[in-house]
């Protein structure tokens, strides 16, 4: 073999690899997601959430590598989407059954495949609309519903509420049932929701170094106080919907 043909094979094995770094990714987020099932049914429930809260940071960072490696594909996309129905349309939910709904009924497990439906339909919409050339780019800033990771985080925030020590909710579980079908709904509705893509219109002096800088002390929050620090973020995020209605309707004039 000359050096040109060994160089050449060379550089395909790199495109290779390259690309497949973001969908290993990915399939890590999965196999957790999967493994947070295993764990819920076991009656380990902290384990569980860790590994929700762990494929959900790796989902954040599966698209932006493959954006940095210069690898996105066809197949990365669809595999998110796979990957982001396990994750946060059944594991989360599943984890709320085995933590607080089991004896609530033959309507706790209906309402579980409510929301379970809902978010399949929701990453199924949201498939096609990518694909939407003629979308204005404005609306590229804002999802429509809330998006599955989200709505995930959403309804687990009781159980952050109980491990913060703040409420106990497993004695109620009408209003565990109650949040889930909301999530269900507002996954599938048409509200307009804010994503990170808005950033730099409502807040233009945000540079890369300030975003960092946000970032790292939210992790640092994160490893001091995680239970609170998910709390204010759940809240925060339930305070932010009305304002993207407005922030939606401004930009639409």
């Amino acid at each position: 073999m000359t050096q040109d043909a060994q160089d050449k094979s060379l550089f395909r094995r790199r495109v290779v690899v390259r690309e497949l770094v973001p969908n290993m990714i990915t399939l890590a987020a999965l196999c957790l997601g999967l493994s947070s099932i295993r764990f819920g049914l076991q009656g380990n429930f902290d384990l569980a959430a860790i590994c929700i809260v762990v494929s959900a940071i790796l989902d954040a960072f599966d698209g932006r590598v493959a954006r940095l490696l210069q690898a996105e594909s066809q197949i990365g996309a669809q595999l998110d989407s796979l990957a982001d129905f396990v994750n946060f349309g059944v594991a989360p939910v599943f984890y709320l059954y085995f933590w607080a709904l089991q004896t609530s009924g033959r309507f706790a497990w209906l309402v579980v495949l409510l929301y379970v439906a809902c978010c399949a339909l929701r990453l199924a919409r949201y498939n096609i609309a990518i694909e939407d050339d003629s979308r204005p780019a404005w609306k590229s800033r804002f999802f429509s519903g809330v998006p599955s990771p989200a709505a995930a985080g959403l309804i687990l925030l009781p159980v952050a509420f109980y491990n913060a020590e703040w409420i106990d909710m497993r004695d109620t579980p009408f209003f565990l049932l109650i949040n889930i079908v909301v999530m269900a709904g507002l996954m599938i509705s048409p509200l307009p929701t804010l994503s990170f893509r808005i950033v730099p219109h409502i807040m233009p002096f945000a540079s890369p170094v300030l975003i960092m800088l946000a970032t790292f002390m939210l992790v640092g929050a994160l490893l001091t106080s995680p239970w609170e620090t998910l709390n204010i973020i759940g809240i925060a995020y339930w305070v932010s919907l009305p304002i993207s209605v407005v922030i939606y309707r401004r930009m639409a004039v």
